[in-house]
C-alpha cells in the first residue's frame, strides 16, 4: 500500500518511507536476515529511502533465558546482521532502520542499528524495558539520538518507548523529522472490541504534538504463546495516519511518500502557536534535564552531537 502526501510543490523535499511488517522465526537468525533483505529488496524497488523492520527482527522476540539471549546477540557493526543490512542498505541507497539483539562486552541491549548508503550511522538503544525485557537487557545507555541522513533528520525509538512523550519530544527538540520505530507491539487489557491498539493512538498523539512523522514496524504472529498485533502505521505530522494500519496478521510493506520539510514548516499552527516555542521553560527544562543541545543531529563518528 503506498500514500503520497505532498503539502507543495517542493519536490525535492518528497521521500519514501517504508515499514515491513513480518513474522521473525525465533532463532533462525540467518533466515531472519534473508526474509528481511528480500523484503528491502522489494521495498527499494518500490521506490523506498527509508526502510523500518520490527523490534529484534533477526532473532524473534521471547528468550527464555539469558543465555539463549547471549547466544543470539551479536555486535554492532561487526556482526553478521549488521554487515547484510548495511550492504543492502549501501547498494540500494537506503537508510534501514532495524531491531536487533545487541552484544557490547557481557552486556545485551535491545537496539536499532541504523545503516545508510555509506555504512552504519549508528545505534539506538531501547532506554524502557518491558517485562521479561529487564532479565536480559540492560537499559539503553545512548539517550536519544538525532542521526544526520540524506533524508532528514531521523529518530528512533523501541516498543515501549512509544508510551514515554519524552522520547519524542527530545527527538523534535533536536530537530528530528522523522522518528522511526521497530516495534513488538502486543495486546494490552482493556481494549474495546473494534478499536484500534492504544499503541496506534499514542503514536498519533506523539506525531501531532511534536509535528513529527512517526514510522512504526511491527511484527506479526504468536512466538512461544505470545500474540503480537501488527497495524504497522506512518504517521503523518498531523497526527493522522498516512499509511496503514496494516492488517493485523499479515506480512505486508506499509509504504508512504511525504514532503520531508512539511513538518518543519507546520510546527507553526497559527500566528501565535509553535508547539516547540509555546513550552514552559520556566517551569520545566527545555529538554527535560538531558545534556543535549537542540538541533543538533549525532555523529556516529564521534558517537555524540555534532558541533
Amino acid at each position: 500500500m503506498t500514500l503520497d502526501l505532498m503539502d507543495n510543490e517542493n519536490t525535492q523535499d518528497l521521500i519514501t518511507i517504508a515499514c515491513l511488517q513480518f513474522e521473525p522465526r525465533f532463532g533462525d537468525v540467518a533466515g531472519n536476515v534473508d526474509r528481511t533483505i528480500a523484503m528491502i529488496e522489494r521495498a527499494a524497488d518500490q521506490g523506498a529511502q527509508i526502510v523500518v523492520l520490527p523490534e529484534l527482527a533477526n532473532t524473534g522476540y521471547i528468550f527464555r533465558s539469558r543465555s539463549e539471549a547471549f547466544r543470539l546477540a551479536e555486535a554492532v557493526p561487526d556482526g553478521p546482521t549488521s554487515k547484510a543490512w548495511a550492504e543492502v542498505a549501501a547498494r540500494r541507497g537506503l537508510i534501514v532502520v532495524a531491531g536487533i539483539n545487541e552484544r557490547e562486552g557481557d552486556q545485551l541491549f535491545n537496539s536499532a542499528l541504523i545503516a545508510g548508503p555509506s555504512g552504519i550511522l549508528g545505534v539506538y538503544r531501547k532506554l524502557h524495558l518491558w517485562g521479561d525485557e529487564n532479565l536480559w537487557f540492560e537499559p539503553g545507555n545512548l539517550g536519544v539520538p538525532v542521526f544526520a541522513t540524506p533524508y532528514g533528520r531521523l529518530g528512533v525509538a523501541i516498543c515501549y518507548d512509544g508510551w514515554f512523550p519524552e522520547v519524542f519530544r527530545l527527538a523534535a527538540a533536536q530537530g528530528a523529522d522523522i522518528v522511526c520505530v521497530p516495534t513488538n507491539w502486543v495486546p494490552i487489557p482493556g481494549q474495546m472490541e473494534g478499536r484500534g491498539p492504544m499503541a496506534n493512538i499514542l503514536h498519533m498523539a506523539a506525531a501531532h504534538s511534536n509535528s513529527i512523522v512517526i514510522a512504526c514496524a511491527d511484527r506479526i504472529g504468536t512466538e512461544r504463546g505470545q500474540p503480537f498485533l501488527g497495524q504497522s502505521m506512518i504517521v503523518g505530522h498531523t497526527g493522522w495516519p498516512i499509511a496503514g494500519p496494516a492488517s493485523a496478521d499479515t506480512e505486508e510493506i506499509l509504504m508512504a511518500t511525504l514532503d520531508s520539510g512539511a513538518a518543519r514548516r507546520a510546527r507553526n499552527w497559527n500566528t501565535f502557536n509553535h508547539p516547540l516555542r509555546d513550552r514552559r521553560t520556566d517551569v520545566y527544562h527545555a529538554t527535560l534535564g538531558a545534556e543535549i543541545r537542540t538541533g543538533q543531529a549525532f555523529s556516529a563518528a564521534t558517537g555524540r552531537q555534532q558541533e
